[in-house]
């Protein structure tokens, strides 16, 4: 699809979303040291609001989903339900070393291994707990993605890109039913 194809009410919603992204955080568990490093970034220090990005606290209106903590199986569908209602275009950051593996939890029997496990993960932040500038380049990166995939027609390219095979349901996702 081509950029003179669209819209104008879409060509209009993609430069929104571009300009404002909205997010909205997920907090599975754990030690809360990732959550405080978001609501860091909210407060005047940081103040991401002044870029636009605006923490929502409904998934049917978010752009971009932080997940902070190790996904428990019983979290997991919890995740995949909030992650189904986010609108199309959407994207996920993982935080932390517990999004990425289940940190010290790892391995645990009612720990899934990594946020990955149960939703597709489009940008990793490092670190326990990652610092508020680098949840910002997070963001930031995840608009990139957002202007490259825009450009190219949706996510696709990027499973194409990798070889990877994009997730179809809850079953390759390994969300228990």
């Amino acid at each position: 699809m081509t950029a003179d194809s669209r819209t104008m009410s879409t060509r209009l919603a993609d430069w929104a979303r571009l300009k404002s992204p909205w997010v909205t955080v997920f907090n599975s568990g754990a030690c809360n040291a990732c959550d405080i490093e978001v609501i860091a970034c909210l407060m005047p220090i940081f103040d991401v609001e002044r870029f636009g990005i605006l923490a929502k606290g409904s998934p049917r209106h978010a752009d971009i989903l932080i997940v902070t903590g190790p996904v428990t199986l019983k979290q997991s569908t919890r995740l995949r339900r909030i992650w189904e209602q986010m609108p199309e275009p959407k994207y996920v950051i993982a935080m932390g070393a517990c999004g990425a593996s289940g940190g010290v939890f790892h391995d645990l029997y009612h720990v899934m291994n990594g946020v990955e496990s149960t939703i597709p993960v489009d940008v990793w932040v490092a670190g326990c707990p990652p610092r508020p500038d680098e949840i910002i380049n997070a963001v930031v990166t995840c608009l990139n993605l957002m202007k490259e995939d825009l450009a190219r027609g949706g996510k696709e390219w990027r499973q194409k890109k990798t070889g990877e095979a994009p997730a179809s349901g809850p079953d390759s996702a390994g969300v228990p039913a």
